[in-house]
């Protein structure tokens, strides 16, 4: 039974972090089409300078059409379609290609937990319903941190197209750890007993400076369900259950590269980096309009066919799966040139004049005191697929 039609129940363990189900979109959807602060980012995105001069009648035409767009909105199927036709328009605008591996390759009757790299707070797991929705199969539950759902209608939004919430902002360890059992208990509900797959970021956090790393922490939490019936369970037999499957997504260009750049600049510097207000909304959006040139998503073997004896096993094994599948685009191997540390690492044999005219264009636009963290945002996917032991040493 797949989560949207799932029957609501008296005792839900799960109300306080599941997406919505089928049931609770009409209420959903109406709070949403009348919620001020909705239809004021929507004005703001869609009537920018009616919303200046009369932000009153900006909202109430946004609020006309987000009730025109979502009158025949009833189900999360019904929702997502809106999602699927979005990104269809922004991967037609934004992306030069995409392609995909692996998939075809993995029973569809199967539930998977889908365990990928983390590049763009949104785009991750758009990417990955996108396709599965493309080849017909069941999208995904998106895991998302509580620290993005600071709006209401970011909420609903959110968990209306199947996100379930990642606590970060529990106070107490004892509160933290309560909330991560629950998450356990809900991964492992979703996948085993509702057999509807799952995607969660390989750590926490995007990785700002191109280094795919698999937190043990996280797999670690995966375990908690079980662990807290019966403690010697292998930990094997416990991952088994979940069907791991390691996916790599690959941006030729990230359109928040400098943003990340500057963070890394001030870390690097001694600076506190404090996000402003709704930065990581700010992000969401440059990551959708911006250009990524080519972007590949390849799905891995399922972690069922392995043995694995810990956290740190498992995690090693979803990192060789992610960076074996990772894409090495032009944008990478021209970073590594330009800093010229690692020549022998450097293929140029399939980079033309247009993708060197395109990077040196890219590059000509970041700010001086920048551009050596943003050169190793694609430098550091050759050093990470190709010899990651010179990351160690550096």
């Amino acid at each position: 039974m797949k989560s949207s039609d799932s029957p609501m129940q008296e005792n839900d363990r799960f109300s306080s972090l599941r997406p919505y189900y089928d049931s609770e979109v009409d209420g959903v959807v109406k709070a949403l089409s009348h919620d001020n602060e909705f239809q004021a980012a929507i004005a703001r995105y869609q009537f920018p300078r009616l919303n200046k001069a009369l932000p009153c009648l900006a909202r109430l035409l946004a609020g006309m059409g987000i009730r025109h767009k979502l009158k025949d909105t009833h189900t999360i199927d019904d929702f997502q379609q809106h999602i699927a036709d979005f990104m269809r328009n922004m991967i037609s605008r934004t992306v030069d290609d995409l392609s995909v591996e692996g998939l075809d390759e993995l029973p569809r009757n199967q539930a998977y937990l889908f365990i990928s790299n983390h590049r763009d707070i949104s785009l991750d797991p758009a990417f990955v319903n996108y396709v599965l929705h493309m080849k017909k199969r069941s999208t995904v539950r998106i895991a998302i941190g509580d620290n993005l759902l600071e709006k209401p209608y970011v909420s609903s939004l959110m968990r209306l197209n199947k996100s379930f919430v990642v606590p970060r902002s529990s106070a107490g360890k004892r509160e933290m750890l309560k909330a991560f059992q629950l998450l356990s208990e809900y991964i492992q509900f979703s996948i085993c007993d509702e057999n509807h797959p799952i995607w969660l970021a390989q750590r926490q956090g995007r990785a700002k400076d191109g280094i795919d790393r698999t937190d043990p922490g996280i797999i670690k939490m995966l375990s908690m369900a079980e662990r807290s019936k019966n403690k010697e369970v292998p930990i094997s037999d416990i991952f088994s259950k979940l069907h791991i499957v390691p996916v790599s997504i690959s941006y030729e260009y990230d359109p928040c590269d400098v943003n990340k750049a500057r963070e890394l600049h001030a870390k690097e510097n001694g600076e506190s980096y404090k996000k402003i207000e709704f930065e990581d909304m700010h992000s969401i959006a440059t990551g959708i309009v911006g250009e990524k040139g080519r972007v590949k998503l390849r799905f891995g073997t399922p972690l069922t066919e392995f043995h694995f004896d810990s956290a740190e096993e498992l995690a090693q094994e979803i990192d060789r799966q992610v960076l074996s599948g990772y894409q090495l685009y032009p944008s990478h191997y021209l970073a590594l040139e330009k800093l010229g540390t690692h020549p022998e690492l450097v293929d140029l044999s399939g980079i033309t004049e247009a993708d060197r005219n395109r990077f040196e264009e890219r590059l000509a636009n970041v700010p001086e005191e920048l551009r050596p963290y943003w050169l190793l945002e694609y430098a550091n996917p050759v050093l990470n697929c190709k010899a990651p032991e010179l990351l160690e040493k550096e």
